[in-house]
C-alpha cells in the first residue's frame, strides 16, 4: 500500500543515520586512540560504495537529501579509515595515512564527475541499465564491508572489540527505516534486499556480542575492570612516590647551597 507521506518521512529519517552514523565511531577512535578490533578493509569498502552511490543518486537525478548523503557517508569512512590505519595496532604513518586519504579523494572525484556526465544524458533518454549496475556494484560494496568484523568476532569468541555500539545501532536504523520507506513507497527489491542484508549482519554483530557476555563475557568484563582499576591506583602510587623524591631532591639541594 503506497504511502507517500509515511515514504518521505521514513526515508529521510533513514538518510539521516545513514549520513551521521560514524560520528560516534570517529569520536571513539579519537578518545582511545586505538582501533584494534575495527577493521580497515570494512571502512576502505564503505568509502569506496559511497562514490557509486553518488553517482548513482546524481544520475538518476535523485532528490537533494539522496545527493548529499554518499558524500557525507564517505568523508565520515574516509575520516575513520584514516584513523583504523594510523592508530594501533596499524600504526600506518601520519603523512602515508594522509596521502592515501587524498590519493583516495582525487580517484573519487574524476570517477563521479566523469561517470555522472558520461552517465545522466544516457539515464535521461531512456537507457537504465548502466545505472543499474552502478547501483548494483555499490550495495555490493556495502555489504561486503560488513563481512570483515566477523572474521574479528571469530579472534575473540563473539566479543565486539573497537566497534562502536552507537554507530552500529544508528547504522541499523538507517537500515530499518529506509527498507520501512520503501515498503510504504514504491517497492524496490534491490534496495529492499540491500537494507535487509546490512540490518541482517549489523544484528548478527549485536547477537554475537550478547551470546559471549551471557556466555561469560560479563565474568571477563569485571576482572577487566578491576584489573584497571588496581592499575590506575598503582600508577597513582607510583606519582605520589616520584613527587616525595623529587621533593627530597629538592630539599636537598637548598640544604646543601
Amino acid at each position: 500500500m503506497h504511502n507517500a507521506v509515511a515514504e518521505n518521512v521514513l526515508g529521510t529519517a533513514g538518510t539521516i543515520f545513514w549520513c551521521v552514523q560514524l560520528v560516534p565511531q570517529i569520536i571513539r577512535n579519537y578518545k582511545v586512540k586505538n582501533c584494534e578490533g575495527l577493521p580497515p578493509i570494512m571502512m576502505f569498502l564503505w568509502a569506496a560504495s559511497g562514490v557509486p552511490f553518488s553517482i548513482y543518486f546524481f544520475g538518476t537525478d535523485g532528490s537533494i537529501p539522496l545527493k548529499i548523503q554518499p558524500q557525507l557517508f564517505t568523508l565520515f569512512c574516509l575520516i575513520t579509515w584514516g584513523q583504523s590505519i594510523y592508530y594501533p595496532p596499524y600504526n600506518v604513518p601520519r603523512r602515508r595515512m594522509v596521502l592515501f586519504l587524498i590519493a583516495f579523494g582525487i580517484i573519487a572525484v574524476a570517477l563521479e564527475v566523469g561517470l555522472i556526465l558520461w552517465l545522466r544524458p544516457v539515464h535521461r533518454h531512456g537507457t537504465h541499465w548502466p545505472m543499474l549496475i552502478v547501483g548494483i556494484v555499490a550495495s555490493i560494496l556495502l555489504a561486503i564491508g560488513l563481512i570483515p568484523p566477523y572474521f574479528e568476532l571469530a579472534k575473540r569468541k563473539g566479543r565486539v572489540v573497537g566497534i562502536n555500539f552507537i554507530f552500529l545501532a544508528m547504522d541499523s536504523a538507517g537500515a530499518l527505516l529506509s527498507m520501512l520507506s520503501v515498503v510504504f513507497g514504491t517497492m524496490d527489491i534491490m534496495s529492499m534486499v540491500l537494507y535487509a542484508i546490512v540490518l541482517g549482519l549489523e544484528v548478527g554483530i549485536f547477537a554475537s556480542h550478547l551470546g559471549w557476555y551471557l556466555l561469560g563475557g560479563k565474568r571477563i568484563l569485571k576482572e577487566e575492570k578491576e584489573a584497571q582499576k588496581l592499575e590506575t591506583e598503582l600508577d597513582d602510587k607510583i606519582d605520589k612516590i616520584d613527587d616525595i623524591e623529587e621533593d627530597s631532591r629538592e630539599t636537598d639541594v637548598v640544604s646543601v647551597a
